[in-house]
């Protein structure tokens, strides 16, 4: 499936800027640049920006990175050499793209000292961040977008089954997750992050997989994401050595019940919090609130997590195309945690999920 280029990307940021009002935004080198253009040039202390007015758009890039950048990109440079600074540069590619903006928006990744010298620049200048403007965009996936995501699950659900195959007694978290890597290497995918958490250890929600070796009767939270090409995956599953421990069927079934209450609450027009609500009321009700302690999901595409973030003040409403985890989770000190999660996509019909794999406990 095509994507859409740079100059049809470009010209849709430009058309909602003049809808919101933004006379200049400016980009840095992270994830809003590299969904517009499809590349991002190398972040480091030296001021590199890309300013996009409503008519035209350029670069403020220090010149030893210039001759890479324009291999990917036709757009106007202001170079600087670092003997020099950037401030005259910055100043002739304002000059040449917006010079009087009554309206600034910036990245939000943007390092500060770069955002303070745009700033004494523009004194004058309302500014906010860039949320209504490539943030919009960027909620809302295209096809071809929603086809690299599944192509990602589908290469996060085949890492799954590589750790659930090399789960033995004996085994650490630690080479678990080198087990998920290598699965994401092989599928020609980078490993973005890894939680392989046995026993009360996947009670810590954002564990830190150690040393801890597999034994019998540990549960084994498996939490991984990978990214191929421009987009990402996060996908996490159960299993358990030999069997679950006591107690296990009974929270395992609550937080079952707490993902498809979430799931059936997604069509297009609701509020964001609406599946929060959904799922958390699930495990609330089953006596289990207090240890539900995050939201119950995030927004997924060219970052792991992105807008929109799926929390109980999240009053923005779904619309087609949206893509996000949802996952919740109960976590008993001591005891064990129990995470599942899908990645959900907005439809007409209500939330499309992504991953083929059942949310059942693996027993090994």
């Amino acid at each position: 499936m095509t994507q859409p280029s740079a100059s049809d990307r470009l010209s849709r940021l430009q058309a909602q800027m003049s809808r919101t009002g933004t006379d200049l935004l400016a980009l840095a080198p992270g994830a809003h640049m590299r969904w517009l253009l499809g590349f991002a040039p190398h972040p480091d202390e030296r001021l590199c920006l890309l300013l996009i007015g409503r008519d035209a758009a350029g670069f403020v890039m220090p010149a030893l990175n210039a001759n890479e950048a324009r291999q990917h990109s036709d757009l106007p440079f202001a170079e600087w050499e670092d003997a020099e600074g950037p401030g005259q540069a910055l100043a002739a590619m304002i000059a040449r793209i917006c010079p009087a903006p009554g309206q600034l928006a910036l990245d939000e990744t943007m390092r500060a000292d770069h955002a303070l010298l745009i700033l004494d620049a523009l004194p004058n200048a309302a500014r906010r961040l860039a949320a209504a403007d490539v943030g919009a965009l960027r909620r809302i996936k295209d096809a071809s977008e929603i086809a690299a995501l599944a192509e990602n699950a589908r290469i996060a659900d085949a890492a799954q089954d590589a750790v659930r195959a090399a789960l033995r007694p004996g085994v650490t978290e630690r080479e678990m997750v080198q087990v998920a890597r290598d699965a994401f290497a092989k599928a020609g995918a980078q490993c973005e992050f890894a939680i392989v958490a046995f026993g009360p250890n996947s009670a810590f929600p954002h564990h830190h997989p150690g040393p801890r070796a597999l034994t019998e009767g540990d549960v084994v939270l498996v939490d991984i994401g990978g990214r191929r090409g421009g987009h990402v995956s996060d996908i996490t599953r159960m299993a358990a050595l030999g069997h679950a421990p006591e107690g296990y069927a009974e929270v395992h079934a609550v937080v079952e019940a707490a993902v498809l209450a979430a799931l059936a609450a997604v069509r297009p027009g609701v509020p964001v919090h609406a599946v929060d609500d959904a799922a958390r009321g699930v495990i609330t009700d089953a006596g289990y609130g207090a240890f539900f302690t995050h939201r119950v999901g995030h927004g997924l595409g060219t970052e792991v997590h992105e807008p929109p973030y799926v929390t109980a003040t999240n009053r923005e409403p779904l619309r087609e195309g949206m893509v996000f985890t949802i996952e919740p989770g109960i976590y008993l000190p001591g005891r064990f945690g129990i995470r599942l999660e899908e990645v959900a996509v907005v439809t007409a019909a209500g939330a499309q999920i992504l991953s083929a794999r059942s949310r059942d406990l693996h027993i090994v």
